[in-house]
């Protein structure tokens, strides 16, 4: 009779779902901000910023940074804010263009331009929803209803929403009024501060797809409009620029001197050029390499705004000249991987910086920030549970650190001193050991041995943290096609239900370790398509970048199913799924016929109640 009573209350098909009625979301945190590529202040008040979160929406402070609020919840269809504005003229009309335009991998899109004419307390959207990407927003100093959408379009193809969009009544209508491509849009858009019929444009061709990032091509360019982009005129080819095939440019006209103008240009012969004389004619004035790096996702260049010698660089890092911009130093900022700038009009020594950790406010000139463990932004690839009571949730944070956040805490809200890191994982699987929820296994990145493929082992009694990759060899610089084995940005990392003691990974073959981690085991052949036309570096044609977040060719999905030991299911990134009855001895291929050739198998799960039943979730 006990057993009976045992199974039937484990049996979830006969729990009461009224008593489901009291469950509500809460959050649980962490207070560490997430990636922010678009900033703005209030011209007037002093304490009143604004940031758009990549994967947030739009948040602002009144009181300098010390406290952020959501201000976009309830009026936007997506998270992703690639660009922001304040009109200098009407502080109340706040400009958003959703969709970064900072591409990486895991790029989310946008829905086009929001507009609130009350400080960010109601938005509206505006259309321009195929532009997908906006890199910037501009506003006329003088008259909030002219504005400028700059829009990269379509990161993984062609469309023909993209360019230079211009409004002049708030929104209302759109006129595409600079075009070059399906295959170009626009990375950057100036307007001259002192002349505002004055813009300067970034025309940018790129395409990503899932094996490469392309940056760079004969669409590529600079363009001027001194009418107000009635009509632009291209001023690549003028003397002192670069020739050959250009990548991404940033431009800033500069506020305290007319006719000065900064471009920072991936080329051949990049570096950071400048004009006194609109664009006319250019000097090199800093190959400084430091200032290059990993173009295709930085080439933030910003003038200040009252001296003209002054002009900022963000990349990695963050530099600052102040001799025209022959030399640079660096600024220290809260989080590596800067991408946007706004420095007030009247005083340049008040700004928000926005980095891959969040959103920070200055009033020193850069000197010091405001803190960004206060921004509810966070990116998670994963999550997984332990099984303490109260138990913690842990999560990769993209651009961050694995972490381990409490469920619940005896003090009501959960502090961020109660968090604490569990490796440098940015963007992986995270598992718990079932024995020891002390341990942690999780998927990282990075540069040391392994790519994309570095996993580490962290054991909380010790502050511990293994590395425990599969085939610990650095592959730097490599196109998949050269590696031993191939391990995607994010790889599927699983403890077997059965058998704590098992340990399942995978790259393009199914690994198994018993010993977690120290030694591992191929149990499976190649189950991908080895398409080694795929597998080549990415990046190009000016600029490689080999940091494994185009690995292809990898199995996306495992699963071992929880109703029998041994029957592993797989799904690999370019579309095909396979199944093993006998613990990985064999394999056979139950690829869907429905399934589109080259589809992405994102997941692969498996009911609780029937062991027959798979779900499977694609990118087609």
């Amino acid at each position: 009779g006990g057993n009976m009573v045992n199974d039937h209350a484990n049996d979830p098909q006969t729990v009461d779902e009224s008593l489901l009625g009291g469950l509500k979301w809460r959050c649980i945190g962490p207070p560490r901000g997430g990636r922010v590529v678009a900033v703005a202040g209030d011209p007037d008040e002093l304490g009143t910023f604004y940031f758009g979160a990549c994967a947030g929406g739009v948040w602002k402070t009144e009181d300098a940074g010390t406290y952020w609020e959501n201000v976009s919840d309830g009026f936007f269809d997506t998270a992703s804010v690639g660009a922001i504005a304040v009109s200098e003229s009407d502080p109340n009309v706040i400009y958003a263009g959703t969709g970064e335009a900072c591409i990486r991998g895991d790029v989310t899109h946008g829905d086009g331009v929001y507009r609130s004419t009350d400080r960010g307390r109601t938005w509206k959207n505006l259309g321009l929803g195929d532009t997908r990407h906006i890199s910037r927003v501009r506003i006329h100093p003088d008259n909030p209803d002219i504005a400028y959408v700059a829009a990269l379009g379509h990161a993984f193809g062609p469309n023909t929403e993209r360019g230079i969009f211009r409004t002049t009544n708030g929104g209302t209508t759109w006129d595409r009024v600079l075009y070059k491509s399906e295959n170009a849009g626009a990375a950057d858009l100036s307007l001259d501060p002192s002349n505002p019929r004055i813009l300067y444009a970034a025309i940018w061709q790129a395409r990503r797809n899932f094996w490469s990032m392309t940056s760079g091509g004969p669409d590529s360019g600079l363009w001027r409009s001194t009418n107000g982009g009635d009509t632009w005129t291209v001023i690549t080819e003028n003397p002192g620029l670069p020739g050959g095939l250009k990548g991404r440019i940033g431009v800033a006209a500069s506020a305290a001197k007319p006719g000065r103008l900064w471009a920072t240009v991936e080329a051949e012969d990049c570096g950071i050029y400048r004009s006194d004389d609109y664009g006319d004619t250019w000097e090199l004035v800093s190959d400084e390499r430091d200032l290059q790096g990993r173009p295709w996702y930085y080439q933030h260049i910003f003038a200040d705004t009252q001296d003209a010698d002054t002009v900022w660089i963000l990349n990695y890092s963050a530099w600052k000249s102040i001799d025209g911009g022959r030399t640079f130093t660096q600024v220290s900022t809260p989080h590596g991987d800067n991408h946007d700038l706004w420095i007030d009009p009247k005083t340049p020594r008040r700004m928000i910086e926005g980095n891959d950790g969040g959103a920070c406010v200055s009033f020193n000139g850069g000197d010091s920030w405001s803190t960004i463990y206060n921004q509810m932004t966070s990116q998670f690839y994963h999550v997984a549970t332990d099984d303490r009571y109260p138990y913690r949730v842990l999560g990769t944070q993209q651009d961050n650190s694995a972490i381990s956040v409490p469920s619940r805490t005896n003090k009501g809200a959960i502090p961020w001193g109660d968090c604490y890191t569990v490796g440098s994982s940015e963007s992986g699987y995270i598992v718990v050991d079932p024995r020891d929820p002390d341990v942690v296994i999780s998927g990282a990145i990075g540069s040391s041995p392994g790519g994309g493929g570095n996993m580490l082992r962290y054991d909380h009694k010790t502050g511990q943290v293994r590395i425990i990759t599969v085939w610990p060899e650095a592959y730097t610089g490599w196109g998949a096609k050269d590696w031993k084995y191939r391990f995607q940005w994010t790889y599927p990392i699983q403890f077997s239900p059965h058998d704590p003691t098992v340990l399942h990974a995978t790259g393009n073959v199914v690994f198994r370790s018993t010993d977690q981690g120290s030694n591992w085991e191929p149990i499976s052949p190649d189950l991908t398509r080895n398409d080694v036309t795929k597998m080549e570096p990415s990046g190009g044609p000016i600029t490689k970048d080999t940091s494994a977040a185009e690995m292809y060719g990898t199995i996306f999905s495992f699963v071992e199913s929880p109703h029998e030991a041994g029957v592993y299911w797989a799904g690999s990134d370019d579309g095909l799924v396979h199944l093993s009855r006998d613990s990985g001895a064999n394999w056979n291929p139950i690829t869907p016929t429905e399934l589109p050739e080259w589809s992405m198998i994102n997941m692969i799960e498996l009911s609780p109640h029937d062991p027959a039943t798979a779900y499977l979730s694609a990118t087609l």
